[in-house]
């Protein structure tokens, strides 16, 4: 995928030709097992406080310019796949978020031009361990545990979505239960503000995935406070992006 991602245009035009041949072999969606759409991204920035009811709610002031993280690919499952609740905290919180996908080397990029180095668009659950992320001043602790960050189910190419990716109903579900419930637009800093921000300050690369934030209704900001329990199911769905859902699994540590 990420050699795909970084591909010539007629190339991606020359597999969606042989992708709708009706001579190509299927295989049922329900009979495959899907992995990550991207396990090797190149860097994995991230935006905090992206919304501002979210900002409001943990008690921030709403940002005049993004909170900035870093997460590493370790840190990363696809669908289906467990995510893991540490040996040493009980403080597993869910946050979805809409992620880029970057199609293009490039800097300098201005808002007006940022559509054209979007590949598209996935869907993420920024798995976070608030008691970690509480540790020091950066967040960087809480959000790179492993197995915490799930990607997914699928890449949807910019072309298939509003632009910027923006209008769509964003949610978290746990047990079923809606948790989180709110829509793109809603973001403070959009996609193509995001990366006129991040490229001024380093060069973005194909492959490249930007987390877009998560709205209000995190579990550490309710009274009770929720956390993600051994043997919880998680779903964080996008409109017109889908479902990505995992179990939550205690982390077993061999004697």
């Amino acid at each position: 995928m990420l050699e795909f991602i970084g591909a010539e245009p007629d190339l991606h035009e020359a597999l969606g030709q042989r992708l709708s041949d009706p001579g190509v072999e299927r295989v049922s969606l329900k009979d495959c097992r899907l992995l990550s759409p991207l396990p090797n991204p190149g860097k994995i920035i991230c935006l905090g406080l992206n919304y501002a009811d979210h900002a409001k709610e943990g008690g921030h002031a709403v940002p005049d310019y993004p909170a900035l993280f870093l997460r590493a690919a370790s840190s990363m499952i696809g669908p289906k796949d467990p995510m893991i609740l540490p040996e040493c905290s009980e403080q597993l919180d869910y946050e979805a978020e809409l992620v880029i996908v970057v199609g293009r080397r490039c800097r300098h990029v201005a808002a007006a031009d940022a559509g054209s180095v979007i590949f598209g668009y996935t869907a993420f659950n920024d798995g976070s361990i608030r008691e970690y992320q509480r540790l020091t001043a950066q967040w960087t602790a809480g959000k790179n545990f492993d197995g915490t960050g799930a990607l997914g189910p699928c890449i949807v190419t910019a072309d298939e979505l509003p632009q910027e990716a923006s209008g769509l109903r964003i949610q978290t579900r746990l047990n079923g239960k809606i948790m989180q419930d709110s829509n793109t637009d809603q973001m403070i800093f959009s996609s193509f503000r995001t990366i006129e921000i991040l490229s001024q300050i380093m060069t973005l690369e194909p492959g490249d995935l930007i987390a877009m934030g998560t709205p209000r209704g995190v579990g550490h900001a309710r009274r009770p406070q929720v956390w993600m329990r051994d043997g919880d199911t998680v779903e964080v769905e996008i409109e017109g992006i889908g479902t990505i859902s995992n179990p939550v699994v205690a982390e077993r540590i061999s004697a």
